[in-house]
């Protein structure tokens, strides 16, 4: 269970994040006086690409637990060639007690790399920029205040630095994969109709994953929402497009007071992109999760992933146990995560990543903190391919 304080400030924080990613006109911001960071200094980044001892060159290794309870061990390592690149930034996860957070590399901002971002160094150069992000503090205290917006300030303006940096520096005229979550979906989605929608470089983009937030479409429709003409990825090769999706499990389903998967505007739809199939459809997920059952804001001690046996890996894989397909309710439009659980057999039999206890889960989160561990595998099996596509159509 999640102590009190945080679950407070999360609580705080989905308020802000439950409106759509759409185009809208700046909201009011607190003032934050800040100067530009210099992201052609290397302390900037949290990841990028052959640097050791950084926030990606970590231990990702796995141990694949079977429905029989027959562990296996998996490795991991980067690809120092990956043809294409990733730009990630992170979601809400910031501990500073400022109402922005500061440019060190917390044990925070290190968690959230280890569980949604490192494992795309196997399948592409990987940059991370820290930013100063709206902290949970800082959500708390702007929300008694006039109406914020997370992509407008210097927490946008950070990454808008870092990506032009990354352009002049690094790239090189390669293809680009941006990787975001929660609050980093509201910066990517404003990146994307700012810098790149319209503009030479997009086409540079191989795909961009917008994950864990609401990403509007027009109703029947896969662009002309968020984005004018980037459209949703619907099947296998496309490449340009955008992956978007929140997870919820299929036993507690979004309720009226959902925080993603509910369009704001008339005539406008959530969105969901099954990450595995691109399409309609129940299909595996292929999951990186936690062995200790850290999420991205805190850790819910996890069973015994095997009756009798203990995992000494940092991440567990668990083929087999869980399965997602698109859905819709009253109240949004979701990724549908069923846990294919079965007492007779030795494996545990559920996951965490619920906020509040699985007994009684907050249910308008649905299953938000670990939206991008759910599908980790599949995710990098999509960006490998689309980045075959792309460099055979280059």
């Amino acid at each position: 269970m999640i102590r009190r304080p945080l679950l407070a400030l999360l609580v705080f924080a989905g308020l802000a994040m439950s409106g759509p990613l759409r185009a809208q006109a700046p909201a009011a911001q607190a003032p934050v006086a800040a100067s530009p960071n210099d992201y052609a200094d290397d302390k900037n980044w949290l990841c990028r690409p052959g640097r050791k001892g950084d926030a990606c060159d970590i231990d990702l290794t796995t141990t694949v637990v079977a429905a029989d309870g027959t562990m296996t061990r998996e490795t991991f390592a980067a690809d120092p060639k990956a043809p294409i690149d990733c730009f990630y930034v992170y979601p809400t996860i910031s501990t500073d007690p400022t109402d922005n957070s500061d440019m060190n590399a917390d044990p925070a901002e290190l968690n959230v790399v280890a569980q949604q971002f490192a494992r795309f160094a196997s399948k592409c150069r990987p940059f991370a920029p820290i930013y100063r992000q709206l902290t949970l503090a800082g959500l708390r205290k702007q929300l008694a205040g006039p109406r914020f917006s997370f992509d407008r300030g210097v927490q946008y303006d950070d990454v808008r630095d870092a990506w032009r940096t990354y352009l002049q520096r690094d790239n090189q005229g390669r293809g680009v994969v941006l990787v975001s979550h929660s609050q980093g979906s509201f910066i990517l989605t404003a990146l994307l109709r700012d810098e790149i929608e319209g503009r030479p470089v997009q086409k540079q983009l191989v795909s961009a994953l917008i994950l864990g937030a609401t990403f509007e479409v027009p109703a029947g429709k896969d662009a002309g929402g968020a984005l004018k003409v980037i459209p949703l990825c619907r099947k296998p090769g496309q490449i340009g497009c955008v992956v978007n999706y929140s997870a919820f499990r299929a036993d507690v389903l979004p309720p009226v007071n959902t925080r993603f998967g509910k369009a704001g505007t008339a005539g406008m739809s959530g969105s969901c992109t099954n990450p595995v199939t691109l399409g309609e459809g129940s299909a595996p997920l292929h999951a990186y999760l936690s062995a200790s059952g850290r999420t991205i804001t805190g850790t819910t001690p996890a069973a015994p992933w095997a009756a009798g046996k203990t995992v000494d890996t940092p991440f567990v894989s668990v083929p087999g146990l869980l399965t997602a397909r698109c859905a819709s309710n009253d109240h949004a439009t979701y990724l549908e995560v069923t846990v294919h659980g079965d007492p007779a057999d030795p494996r545990a039999d559920d996951i965490v990543g619920d906020l509040g206890m699985r007994a009684k889960p907050l249910a308008d989160w649905g299953l938000h903190l670990v939206d991008v561990n759910l599908a980790m595998g599949n995710l990098l099996d999509l960006v490998g391919q689309q980045s075959k596509v792309y460099l055979a159509k280059r």
